[in-house]
């Protein structure tokens, strides 16, 4: 399994993913889920991945080399798009079309179509907007209600978010949090681990900010890994233990 996170905030678009794939206990490997399509200047549209690892490789392998609309004959690519909300149903409709050409064979060997993709990004005199796609092709958009999505193993994740991120959250500030947010997960599951890949898009810039992959030992990550475990050992000593016994003696 995997996680992935995407945050979206009023200065921009963090994107999170860890790069852990595993059949079993003794068969685990390390592969890319997060991908960038960028046209700078024009475009940037950023894919992440979580699910049966061939699922997810055939779907991007249909957004970047395209596949045939059933009924015009029309090549469908991703670079075609016009709007983030024309990608979004693009990479739906190839999660689609694997589906009708895997899934039924998928299914009787016992196996399931698991997969889900989170899709950010932003094109030339359209807004920044970020989607979640899930596996029956249909998808969810982040509000400034909602800023953040996530997919993969989520729970050990999500309480820092719901906690800490708004969208008038700093950009810098959303990627800790979300690196917070990835640590949580793989302290809890070993489903989820480095190397992780992180994406930074500044709203409007039309070009990535950072691209960056975070390595076993690397020395910011270690630090926030250290920073935050006692931060949580300070705050929970400086709370008051619970005073229920005494509060029965006295009764």
């Amino acid at each position: 399994m995997t996680y992935c996170v995407g945050v979206l905030v009023r200065d921009g678009l963090v994107m999170i993913s860890d790069t852990r794939t595993n059949a079993g206990i003794d068969n685990i490997a390390s592969f890319r889920k997060l991908h960038v399509f960028e046209e700078p200047g024009e475009r940037v549209l950023t894919v992440a991945s979580a699910g049966n690892l061939s699922v997810t490789q055939s779907v991007l392998s249909l957004l970047n080399e395209g596949f045939a609309h059933p009924d015009t004959g029309e090549t469908l690519l991703l670079s075609k798009c016009e709007t983030m909300f024309q990608a979004a149903q693009l990479v739906g409709r190839a999660v689609r079309e694997v589906y009708r050409i895997d899934g039924p064979s998928l299914e009787q060997q016992g196996g399931r179509f698991e997969v889900s993709f989170l899709l950010g990004g932003q094109m030339k005199e359209r807004r920044l907007r970020l989607y979640m796609i899930y596996a029956a092709g249909n998808f969810i958009e982040a509000t400034s209600d909602t800023p953040f999505l996530q997919i993969g193993e989520t729970k050990y994740g999500k309480p820092i978010l719901d906690r800490a991120v708004t969208f008038n959250t700093d950009l810098y500030d959303a990627l800790k949090i979300g690196l917070i947010s990835m640590d949580s997960a793989m302290r809890s599951n070993l489903a989820v681990g480095l190397p992780l890949d992180i994406m930074v898009l500044r709203r409007d810039a039309l070009q990535t900010e950072l691209k960056h992959r975070i390595e076993a030992g690397d020395p910011y990550f270690e630090d926030l890994r250290h920073r935050w475990s006692e931060a949580l050992k300070t705050a929970h000593l400086a709370i008051p233990r619970p005073s229920y016994n005494s509060l029965k003696a006295s009764s």
